[in-house]
């Protein structure tokens, strides 16, 4: 079955952050609390995936190298009381797309829209574990004010900054294609961040499922 994925940061004034607070904490919580969730990111924090040309191939690949995997793209898909936000079938009065999505700045968006794929997933691959976790929020969901958005700042850069080498390596292991102008996953988000952190404002991220 085909699907349409997308992960979006966008930047806010705090007081538009404040409201969106009880309608998006707690269904992030949930997701991030969920023990199966927290036993497939353990597992993959020990155990990091091997190049990923190399998944599923029959020579050598066996059961339990296909299931790590599957519970690395399971880990790292949109978490279902998230993806309830995106239509308003959580909240009736609430739709990512209309309500945080169409509401920001300028140039204050980074968005991966992807069919059969997901950018987080791509993204955690490339960078693996030890940066992957300096990324505040779950899986590429996150609701900070201004305040933690520059406090943030520095272990973002840490996570996706890179020697020419290391990005070299990363561009190698991040299979999401891009056309000429789209920012990819190993840009946009500091790309975002630091302008948020310049002038102040907060950041949402949110990975939903839209088809």
């Amino acid at each position: 079955m085909g699907f349409t994925s997308v992960w979006a940061i966008t930047s806010h004034s705090d007081s538009f952050i404040s409201d969106l607070s009880p309608r998006l904490l707690p269904a992030m919580e949930a997701d991030r609390s969920q023990p199966r969730t927290q036993e497939r990111w353990e597992r993959w924090l020990q155990a990091p995936l091997p190049d990923y040309r190399t998944w599923y191939r029959s020579s050598g690949s066996t059961l339990a190298d296909n299931a790590a995997v599957e519970s690395f793209r399971e880990l790292t898909a949109p978490g279902l009381n998230v993806d309830d936000m995106c239509w308003g079938e959580a909240d009736p009065d609430f739709c990512v797309i209309d309500d945080v999505w169409t509401n920001h700045p300028g140039d204050g968006l980074f968005a991966s829209a992807n069919s059969k794929e997901y950018a987080i997933a791509s993204l955690f691959h490339a960078i693996g574990p030890a940066r992957a976790s300096l990324i505040p929020g779950w899986c590429g969901n996150f609701l900070l004010t201004s305040a933690q958005v520059r406090q943030t700042l520095p272990r973002v850069e840490r996570a996706l900054t890179f020697t020419e080498a290391e990005r070299s390596a990363a561009d190698a292991q991040d299979w999401l294609h891009y056309s000429p102008r789209e920012e990819s996953v190993l840009d946009g988000p500091l790309r975002l961040w630091r302008a948020a952190a310049e002038i102040g404002l907060g950041l949402c991220g949110v990975a939903v499922h839209v088809s």
